[in-house]
């Protein structure tokens, strides 16, 4: 670990999290709740994430969480919820860029408007919650932006991989542009590339080493909670494994995803 990945940092009290519906978003929404944090959740499903408000609420009296249903592939949508979302809570300390879609097929095999309907929602539904986070933070002075990437975006992946892996791709170079743009300043940013976690997003791509969701979220959790500028999700065996990728041949990147 670099030693800026060990300055201690604030508590960021108020964390909004998209995609908090399901998946990784639900399981990080019950960890941050369970250390006291307030929550504003965002997600395409607003019965689950009012299911969820009730749940953390009755389980965490001390806390505060609001809900707002968002879709975001709707950039006029996400812009005008966060502020609504940030003002419920007066003010976001940290924002979570997790929602994201799963769907793909090999490209040219007929299926095109599976592939852009991932790359919309992962590229450009995570460019319009990073301006609106910005934004906010930029007016605030201060906040902690994490982009939930992938390991699949280090190489480029196969099959129903290839359009999933090119989004997370372009999500670490939007993260690390806006870090570039915010050196010095108050704002801090994360970009976490989590290995093969059991989730409903990943049926069907699951590959060696895959941890159950509780395992996957609680590393995924501890490394937010550091505030690294990159994570690997859980760090062994995924920061060599990463490394590996880097240098390996494609014929045998193909056989390991």
């Amino acid at each position: 670990m670099r030693h800026a990945d060990r300055v201690p940092h604030p508590v960021r009290q108020r964390i909004l999290i998209t995609g908090a519906s399901s998946g990784l978003g639900e399981g990080m929404a019950r960890r941050f709740a369970a250390k006291g944090r307030d929550l504003a959740l965002a997600a395409r499903r607003a019965d689950r994430l009012e299911a969820l408000r009730d749940e953390l609420l009755a389980a965490h009296p001390g806390i505060r969480v609001v809900v707002s249903a968002l879709d975001v592939d709707d950039a006029a949508a996400v812009e005008d919820v966060v502020p609504k979302l940030a003002g419920e809570l007066g003010g976001i300390d940290r924002f979570i860029v997790n929602a994201g879609i799963g769907k793909g097929a090999s490209i040219g095999t007929g299926k095109a408007w599976a592939n852009r309907a991932t790359l919309v929602t992962n590229v450009l539904g995570a460019h319009a919650q990073c301006e609106a986070a910005t934004e906010l933070f930029r007016a605030q002075g201060h906040g902690h932006l994490v982009v939930i990437s992938s390991v699949a975006s280090l190489r480029g992946m196969r099959g129903t991989r290839t359009a999933y892996g090119a989004g997370k791709a372009a999500l670490n170079a939007l993260a690390e542009g806006i870090r570039s743009d915010l050196l010095g300043t108050g704002i801090r940013v994360t970009t976490v590339l989590p290995g093969y976690i059991a989730t409903d997003i990943n049926v069907g791509r699951r590959g060696p080493f895959t941890v159950d969701l509780d395992t996957g979220v609680a590393a995924l959790t501890a490394a937010i909670e550091r505030e690294p500028v990159r994570a690997y999700v859980p760090e062994w065996p995924w920061r060599p494994v990463a490394a590996l990728l880097r240098v390996l041949p494609l014929p045998v990147v193909r056989r390991l995803t």
